[in-house]
């Protein structure tokens, strides 16, 4: 199969945006203003804590997720006005959901090891480009300016989808409009949320679609947890105020408990459809 590959002829337009890259992204040092309780953080903020420089989206199923590197940042966002500092303690409650990735019709994408020529779309798939005149209809005559390198250990975050045979079955265009948020790129919904309180869980029973999130809370001043009667996923401790979150990908029932409670009381179970 006859993918477009990065030669060294085309590669010189590529060189000059590989010198760009910075291997982490970095937030610049500076003043900032009080930080922010989890409670008061909303979907889609960009947070990060108070010792370390690194970005983290905050998703609507309230789970951080990692800006690998400034060029992945770069094709969501123009700068760092607007990310919001909140402790590290805080930071370090929030579970992380994954990494951020590529914007979808941005920028083109290859890997250290392989030449292949890659357009993003949506939900992290990568489409082969066929040919260098696809590119060229595509991208325009710069094409070969428009390709960012990703190193070996992200091309995991990716999904490879079919490769693109004509300029037709892609539009850089409508592939940015669609991915109007990360959100909306990765498919987050809100969690669904069970309560831990003295009277045990505030729905025994929750039935939720494939693919949801569900936020345990342990609302008491005691110690508590979230344990799968087969201890196959849990939370571990919780104390009070503490929170755990998991996808529940498979349909089935789950049936959990309290490690710390008794389990005629502190019982419940996830029925996922």
């Amino acid at each position: 199969m006859n993918f477009l590959k990065l030669t060294q002829a085309k590669a010189c337009g590529y060189l000059l945006t590989l010198l760009v890259l910075l291997p982490i992204l970095t937030l610049p040092s500076s003043a900032h203003a009080l930080t922010l309780a989890e409670s008061e953080l909303e979907a889609g903020d960009l947070i990060r804590g108070e010792t370390y420089s690194s970005v983290y989206y905050y998703g609507d199923d309230g789970l951080r997720y990692i800006f690998p590197n400034d060029t992945t940042y770069f094709t969501w966002y123009e700068d760092f006005d607007d990310v919001k500092w909140i402790s590290d303690d805080t930071l370090a409650t929030i579970q992380i959901g994954g990494n951020v990735t590529y914007k979808p019709g941005v920028k083109m994408l290859k890997i250290n090891s392989d030449p292949t020529v890659y357009a993003v779309a949506g939900g992290s798939e990568l489409r082969a480009i066929d040919s260098e005149e696809i590119a060229i209809e595509l991208y325009g005559s710069t094409w070969n300016q428009q390709i960012d390198d990703v190193p070996d250990g992200f091309f995991g975050n990716y999904e490879i989808g079919s490769h693109i045979e004509l300029a037709s079955q892609y539009s850089p265009d409508a592939e940015e409009a669609d991915a109007f948020s990360i959100a909306a790129d990765k498919g987050l919904e809100a969690y669904t949320l069970v309560e831990i309180t003295d009277q045990g869980y505030s729905s025994s029973t929750v039935t939720i679609s494939s693919g949801t999130a569900v936020r345990f809370l342990n609302t008491t001043n005691e110690n508590h947890s979230a344990t799968e009667w087969d201890r196959v996923w849990g939370s571990g401790t919780m104390g009070s105020g503490d929170h755990f979150t998991r996808y529940f990908d498979e349909s089935g029932t789950w049936h959990y408990y309290s490690t710390y409670g008794d389990r005629n009381i502190f019982e419940g179970a996830i029925i996922v459809e």
